[in-house]
């Protein structure tokens, strides 16, 4: 029996009950029994079927309900795992690749001022090491739950730190209804824009830096970060040590997202774009700006 029938019988045997007992007492026990007599002994006899039947329908719908619980306990579990691999993979795991090629080109290096230049390098790679990990376990301390209901806010944290190392006002602007992304949405959104924010603090020396989640029609949306600093020499993509940059469009790829990187009203702007759908199912661009 399921749920649902369970909880129909619950609410209809009082009511069989009630009706079956006034059944025998009129057809059969009214030459014995009074009307006050009868009345007094219904609630009784109601809720000693009650305790009798109900007690183990309620211990059923009980047992049903832990084990929904374990399943999406364990459902989340899993989850939770996949999105630290993806993390661990996508960030810690390439920087660490990245930090043995430039220990490589370190031994390499001929002259004092290449040793110096991938010094440097080095200890920035380390930086952005350590700071995915600090966040990783930052997330990992978090329930579950009030990870789910909670993603925005990281970002509004990293916004913050970005602007105090560098000096910056920061503007957070976010309108995107939690329920309209899909966990998997959120995780890969989250580690786009925190990469972005990396870049600015990186490479930008900017005075205001803004954060924007905008919903669009058809169930898509546009996220940016955007800056006032010196910009792109060139193409952000082919620049080195734009390896962040180049994590990002590789996942908004494999979601299906536009990535466009650019200057634009003398600002620095790295954007993710989701397309929508229209009532025939077709894929539209976002145009809104």
């Amino acid at each position: 029996m399921n749920d649902r029938r369970i909880k129909w019988t619950i609410l209809l045997i009082p009511t069989l009950t009630i009706g079956l007992w006034e059944y025998v007492r009129h057809a059969f026990l009214l030459p014995y029994m009074t009307m006050e007599l009868g009345n007094l002994l219904a609630p009784f006899i109601v809720l000693a079927v009650t305790l009798t039947l109900v007690r183990g329908l309620f211990a059923r719908l009980e047992s049903s309900q832990r084990a929904l619980q374990r399943e999406r306990s364990l459902s989340g579990a899993l989850e939770e795992r996949e999105r630290l691999a993806a993390e661990l993979h996508d960030g810690i795991a390439q920087s660490l690749f990245l930090l043995a090629v430039k220990l490589d080109k370190l031994e390499a290096a001929q002259s004092e001022t290449a040793r110096t230049a991938t010094a440097n390098q080095l200890r920035e790679t380390v930086r952005d090491v350590h700071e995915d990990v600090r966040q990783a376990i930052a997330r990992l301390r978090l329930p579950p739950e009030a990870a789910e209901h909670a993603w925005v806010e990281p970002l509004r944290e990293l916004l913050g730190e970005t602007a105090a190392m560098t000096e910056a006002e920061a503007e957070f602007r976010w309108n995107i209804p939690e329920d309209m992304l899909s966990a998997k949405e959120k995780v890969e959104l989250h580690a786009c824009l925190r990469e972005a924010l990396i870049n600015v603090r990186k490479h930008a020396r900017a005075d205001r830096v803004y954060v924007v989640g905008e919903r669009t029609s058809g169930g898509g949306f546009r996220c940016a970060v955007m800056d006032d600093g010196v910009g792109f020499a060139g193409d952000p993509m082919a620049a080195p040590g734009r390896f962040g940059l180049r994590m990002v469009r590789e996942r908004a790829g494999r979601m299906g997202w536009t990535l466009e990187a650019g200057r634009k009203d003398d600002l620095t702007v790295i954007e993710l774009t989701k397309r929508g759908a229209d009532a025939n199912g077709r894929q539209m661009a976002n145009t809104a700006r």
